[in-house]
């Protein structure tokens, strides 16, 4: 709802305003409104949370009873979910439509009833839980609405029963509404030429929901894998190949640093600079705990577009000083000399701890990976530009030379598989 629609709908009564909000088309936003051209048979409403999909598909489904459509059928991923969310929520059947098209409940029978128009039948849409595919064999319909289909239990299994009852009517239809995930499922329906998708984002719904509510989901999800799902209704996917996974990132995500035992500023500078030059991997990586029990925070991702020696020089012992790390560590495979002479130039007292590779980068980075898997290794907040490159590295997608994760993965290597192992000394 626009702020120019809100000013216009002061200016009416209380009828007239209970009018224009039951007009739905007069004020929905494009991808609320289903496609017009005659050809769709799945229309998939891909969005993130709040953005008003639940509205979309009650109100596209009374739009269809209005059409014509006599059996309906109604499937969320749970009973309580569609009585809760389809029917009773604030965006539900039961909430929208004039009042002479407002539908009747019958719970025993977990159905819903519209009044009969014109001597004709009611129009009547039953209710059925993901949990129980089964229960779809048999009942034909008009046309179905499914509601995060995305978290039903086997999507697969009770699409395969759905469409197989849609067969009444000239064109039987179906609306999906869901936050998405990245699903074979989905990545079907999507590759199918009768589908047609709208998407949504939180923000686009902003006017309709608590003041805020966008900004609290922003500060908590912005920039993550999960917001982007969440809030933008992406579909975040992890590349095949990939050592790190989006999941794990977001599972041992944390808000606050603890107290730490180390500190490290992790650099992997580019070999040569000026416009064709790599990135300059600038990481800030801390320990808490020791031996087996310790756990990596990473910090801060601070790295450099095609920086001079000078430049990330400056900024890695900018960063050794604002975290009061406990040295600046780097790759001596190329120019390890070279760097700690930069370095010690401008600041002769930082400690630069060089470490030679003796194993590939996707070697390096698989026991790191590991570590992720593992719930080991900490990002504090959000670092959208470095966990991209991370879940890109080893799959089909990955570009560039990934200097921000060899950088981590060098940091964090020497915080948690580089550890002296306290031992024995026989004398």
């Amino acid at each position: 709802m626009t702020p120019m629609f809100k000013f216009q709908k002061r200016n009416l009564n209380s009828d007239e305003q209970d009018y224009v909000m039951r007009n739905w088309r007069a004020w929905a936003r494009e991808d609320q409104i289903a496609p017009d051209d005659p050809d769709w048979a799945v229309w998939l409403v891909l969005g993130g949370r709040g953005s008003g999909k639940t509205r979309t598909g009650a109100e596209w489904v009374l739009d269809r009873v209005r059409r014509g459509a006599k059996r309906i059928a109604l499937v969320a991923p749970t009973l309580h979910d569609a009585r809760e969310v389809m029917l009773g929520g604030d965006s539900g059947l039961l909430r929208i439509g004039f009042r002479h098209e407002r539908a009747r409940y019958e719970p025993t029978r977990r159905r819903v009833v519209f009044p009969a128009t014109s001597g004709r039948d009611p129009a009547i849409a039953y209710l059925f839980s993901a949990h129980d595919p089964d229960s779809l064999r048999g009942p034909q319909f008009d046309c179905a609405w499914g509601d995060e289909f995305c978290a039903w239990p086997d999507p697969e299994a009770v699409l395969s029963n759905l469409r197989l009852g849609l067969r009444l009517g000239a064109a039987p239809r179906l609306c999906l509404t869901s936050t998405p995930r990245p699903l074979p499922v989905l990545d079907g329906l999507l590759a199918n030429a009768g589908t047609r998708l709208t998407r949504s984002r939180t923000y686009d719904n902003a006017a309709n929901l608590a003041p805020g509510f966008i900004q609290a989901m922003a500060d908590t999800y912005g920039g993550s894998a999960l917001g982007r799902q969440e809030m933008d209704g992406e579909i975040v996917r992890d590349h095949p190949g990939a050592i790190f996974a989006r999941a794990d990132i977001d599972q041992a995500r944390v808000t606050q640093t603890p107290p730490l035992d180390r500190i490290l500023v992790a650099l992997d500078p580019p070999a040569t600079s000026g416009e064709t030059a790599d990135h300059c991997g600038l990481v800030v990586v801390g320990r808490r705990g020791e031996g087996r029990e310790a756990d990596a925070y990473v910090l801060r991702d601070a790295s450099l577009p095609r920086a001079a020696p000078d430049i990330w020089a400056e900024r890695a012992i900018a960063l050794y000083h604002s975290y009061e790390a406990d040295g600046i560590l780097a790759e001596s495979n190329q120019g390890g000399e070279m760097i700690e002479t930069v370095i010690h130039q401008i600041d002769p007292d930082v400690p630069v701890i060089r470490r030679h590779a003796t194993r590939s980068k996707r070697g390096r980075a698989t026991p790191v990976g590991l570590l992720y898997a593992r719930g080991r290794v900490h990002h504090v907040g959000t670092m959208e530009a470095l966990e991209d490159e991370l879940c890109a590295f080893g799959g089909p997608h990955q570009n560039g030379s990934p200097d921000r994760m060899d950088a981590l993965v060098w940091g964090v290597s020497e915080l948690l598989l580089n550890q002296t192992e306290p031992r024995l000394q026989f004398l």
